[in-house]
């Protein structure tokens, strides 16, 4: 018989790591390795080092009431939020008589309860379409005036969030399905309507925003018929949505030459349209490979819209400046009314990002599966 064998075990293996909770997201993100280990102590320490003096200044040592002398008083080492408190109205509503600004608070919250609503997936249906028409009616008319014996209240005197919220979203509205024809003009085989979509393109995006609203605003006019005059308001609505739809329309265009060709082929070859080519197979997988760079264009139209300032038209960043500049008593606290400010756009840019990381996991859902 051969010898006997002796039985060795196995040394036992580790626990594999957990993958779920806090210490398991923290190992992930923040000390995966000694070179992220660092970068995070770092950036903790910098926030130890900061933090108490902003703290300080912003909570400890701030006057949140309107009173301008205790203001002075802590000037330098206290903020005084009491600025905020005290010119709000006019920054919110800009110069829009004060008697009225009812109307463009109901017309806002209209707006922005239906954005709400567009982007809640439950309530996407045709009634939804419905819905737009009617705000942008209401909106309007409660702006506007003129009519159910509403003041009428002229487009120049219009300002602060009404305005912002009124041309990013529009502009962004009107800008999109425009992008998305010029991205296809650009692939057309016709050479008049290519060569016109890249002139239109490159012309575009070689000047700033601000070139064209002072086009749109001053220079427009001037070629006009005699007697001719076009609204401000929309001649800079105009300015806006091309200069917004130039740059959307290059992200459309990388998507749709991402899109293999063998596709259009397939469905030239089962004897679809161009049209039914374009709308049920080229353009859902060209839009949702791009939804990131959409949303950058998206939130960049947004904050662009506070250069129509410099065509008298005051947007958020404009009634700020025309609230703080003609009071000697409140001007030196602007920092406190930039960072107002500052916060209403962040809020919105944040929920813009936030929804479209939303949209991306929806639309990867069977890439995850």
């Amino acid at each position: 018989m051969g010898a006997a064998q002796t039985f060795t075990p196995i040394a036992s293996r580790p626990a594999p790591e957990k993958l779920t909770g806090t210490l398991a997201w923290l190992r992930r993100n923040l000390f995966a390795d000694w070179t992220s280990s660092i970068a995070t102590l770092a950036i903790v320490g910098l926030f130890a080092w900061v933090l108490p003096g902003i703290v300080e200044w912003g909570l400890v040592h701030a006057v949140f009431r309107p009173d301008n002398e205790a203001c002075r008083e802590v000037a330098g080492t206290g903020a005084c939020w009491g600025v905020i408190a005290e010119k709000y109205r006019l920054i919110i509503f800009g110069r829009y008589p004060f008697e009225q600004q009812w109307r463009p608070l109901i017309a806002t919250l209209l707006m922005v309860t239906l954005l709400v609503a567009s982007c809640t997936r439950p309530l996407w249906s045709k009634w939804l379409i419905v819905a737009w028409v009617v705000v942008l009616v209401v909106f309007f008319v409660l702006m506007r005036g003129g009519l159910f014996g509403l003041t009428p209240v002229e487009t120049s005197r219009w300002g602060g969030l009404p305005l912002t919220m009124m041309l990013s979203t529009l502009g962004i509205a009107c800008a999109f399905p425009l992008a998305i024809l010029v991205a296809l003009g650009r692939r057309s085989h016709l050479p008049a309507i290519r060569s016109l979509c890249i002139v239109y393109v490159e012309l575009i995006r070689g000047v700033p925003l601000i070139s064209v609203l002072f086009m749109a605003s001053f220079m427009f006019p001037l070629f006009m018929p005699q007697g001719t005059q076009i609204d401000v308001l929309l001649r800079v609505f105009v300015g806006i949505t091309l200069f917004a739809a130039a740059y959307l329309a290059e992200v459309v265009r990388g998507g749709l030459q991402a899109i293999p060709k063998g596709q259009v082929e397939a469905a030239a070859s089962l004897g679809l349209s161009y049209w039914q080519t374009q709308r049920k197979i080229v353009l859902p997988q060209a839009l949702r490979l791009v939804v990131p760079s959409i949303m950058n264009s998206f939130i960049s139209t947004f904050k662009d819209t506070s250069l129509v300032t410099i065509v008298s038209l005051y947007d958020l960043t404009g009634s700020l400046a025309l609230a703080l500049g003609g009071d000697a008593n409140w001007r030196q606290f602007y920092l406190e009314g930039y960072f107002f400010i500052a916060a209403i756009y962040w809020v919105g840019c944040f929920a813009m990002s936030r929804y479209s990381q939303w949209i991306e996991r929806q639309l990867n859902v069977s890439n995850t599966r």
